[in-house]
């Protein structure tokens, strides 16, 4: 798509689950919110979760064992301005601007029992998709008696998407991670174990853990839980 040159400010839109944002489009939007002026920068924040493992004799610290990627976190300042000056359009203050972006952002949907979902358009880039998970405001400029007039928002998102989407996304063949799976005809329980940890020899302690009394004959639908290879291989 050819670049027209028109400034397009960034919208937050709204959704009462995640169903509808994964599947909206503006047009099926109860409610969004176009910035008074797109940020200058943002932060995105990748953080990996890792474990210390017993530091070893003779060793200088302990070793970090991966334990899961957290979700992503995206952070922005959003300005509040009530003089005119950036739009033109001066207003007697910006409590009521305050007020509705704190409602959106952070109320309670009454019919979905939680805060919304967001996706973050710029243009024609979708930004980040995610919940809400802090907000402050700073007030910034006021008036004689005290009515605030000018203001920052800092609000933090943190990603969230459906659970179907976040098992595909992530790569779940790991065998560090516990997985569930379920028994699909001609499978056995050391095959299983094979695709899993990439040796059968792990089927017995796999029985064990899930309690079945004849693991040589798995009924097809049965959910089996496959821990990790750690725990498996302390039941060794």
């Amino acid at each position: 798509m050819a670049e027209t040159g028109k400034l397009e400010k960034m919208l937050i839109l709204a959704f009462s689950d995640s169903k509808s944002l994964e599947g909206g489009g503006l047009a099926e939007v109860p409610e969004f919110i176009e910035v008074l002026i797109n940020p200058e920068t943002y932060t995105h924040n990748f953080k990996l979760k890792f474990s210390e493992s017993g530091q070893g004799q003779g060793t200088s610290g302990k070793q970090l064992k991966y334990e899961y990627t957290e979700p992503e976190e995206i952070t922005f300042e959003f300005l509040f301005d009530n003089t005119g000056i950036i739009d033109g359009k001066p207003r007697d203050s910006i409590i009521a601007d305050i007020t509705r972006f704190k409602q959106v952002l952070t109320g309670y949907k009454g019919d979905s029992h939680e805060p919304r979902h967001f996706k973050l358009v710029w243009g024609i880039n979708s930004i980040f998709k995610g919940r809400v998970t802090e907000l402050s405001i700073t007030y910034k400029l006021f008036k004689p008696d005290g009515t605030p007039i000018r203001a920052i928002a800092i609000v933090t998102f943190k990603s969230s998407i459906e659970e179907e989407k976040r098992a595909a996304k992530e790569d779940k063949r790991s065998a560090d991670l516990t997985h569930v799976r379920k028994v699909k005809a001609g499978d056995t329980l050391p095959l299983m174990c094979y695709r899993i940890y990439g040796d059968p020899k792990y089927y017995f302690a796999v029985a064990e853990k899930n309690s079945l009394d004849n693991f040589r004959s798995l009924k097809p639908g049965t959910a089996i839980l496959f821990p990790p290879i750690e725990k498996v291989n302390n039941q060794l």
